[in-house]
């Protein structure tokens, strides 16, 4: 018995040295030289991205590889649950184009852009709110992404909720266009939503549908984002390279983002562009 034992002890010590070993020589060194870029997305997720090309992310991605001299290559993925470890994990690509600032499951480059929700009106709305709080909610139907910040300050402003799924393959649905076309055919009489999805949908119809970004929001919610790009962790040297290029190319970055419509906010939370007292 006292034998079988020892060998059971040895035969799990031998494992775990094993599994020890193994953790050890599963991350290889980070790479000085890179031949591509080679960037997760997902290929049907306009404004975004999408396999075409047509979406900011797609834009800045090209910039990026021009910058650094090397070809531009993709690996296409819906970006829901899972995304990351499917993608960047596995290392068969090396960096996301646009992720929020503190998201866990990456390493994050400085902020590229800062956006915020947004409520989305026909032209002719006399609903002109710039935060969840205002009154001219109560009785409207106003359409609103499942489980986004917005959703309880809404409820509690007296709104009607026309709700739209968060989690979608977007292969099959697109929730934020639904909320769109809901607003143009009548359903809705407005949609919070946010800015960048806000502001390329809106723009899009005909007559283009009002963008009021919610820049006064006092009703405690979290309604403003700073987006970066996603790295892996352990590669200090390639998240420096990419802070460089923001660094140097954020003119220009800005200029694809406001070609989009993308509602910009500054360092202080204020729309970019609008003069306050002659500082923009």
């Amino acid at each position: 018995m006292r034998a079988a034992c020892r060998q059971m002890v040895r035969a799990v010590t031998l494992v775990l040295g094993l599994v020890t070993f193994g953790v050890a020589v599963a991350e290889p060194p980070e790479r000085q030289e890179r031949e591509t870029l080679r960037v997760c997305a997902d290929g049907n997720n306009l404004p975004f991205s999408n396999q075409a090309g047509e979406g900011f992310e797609n834009r800045i991605a090209e910039l990026l590889a021009e910058d650094l001299g090397v070809p531009l290559t993709y690996v296409w993925a819906p970006q829901v649950m899972g995304f990351v470890r499917h993608t960047l994990e596995l290392r068969v690509c090396d960096v996301m184009i646009g992720t929020v600032a503190g998201y866990e499951f990456v390493q994050n480059t400085n902020a590229y852009y800062r956006s915020v929700y947004a409520l989305v009106v026909p032209e002719d709305s006399e609903l002109e709110a710039t935060r969840l709080s205002d009154p001219g909610f109560a009785g409207r139907r106003i359409g609103v992404v499942a489980e986004t910040p917005p959703l309880v300050p809404l409820r509690r402003s007296g709104a009607r909720i026309q709700g739209y799924p968060l989690m979608v393959d977007t292969r099959v649905r697109a929730p934020v266009r639904d909320a769109i076309e809901d607003v143009v055919n009548g359903n809705t009489e407005g949609a919070v939503l946010w800015g960048p999805l806000a502001g390329y949908y809106a723009a899009r119809q005909d007559p283009p549908l009002k963008v009021i970004p919610l820049v006064d929001d006092d009703s405690g919610a979290q309604l403003d984002y700073r987006i970066t790009m996603g790295v892996r962790r352990g590669e200090p040297h390639w998240k420096d390279l990419i802070n460089d290029f923001i660094d140097r190319h954020q003119e220009e970055i800005d200029a694809i983002l406001i070609e989009y419509g993308v509602p910009l906010l500054d360092r202080r939370g204020r729309l970019l562009g609008v003069d306050e007292g002659g500082d923009s």
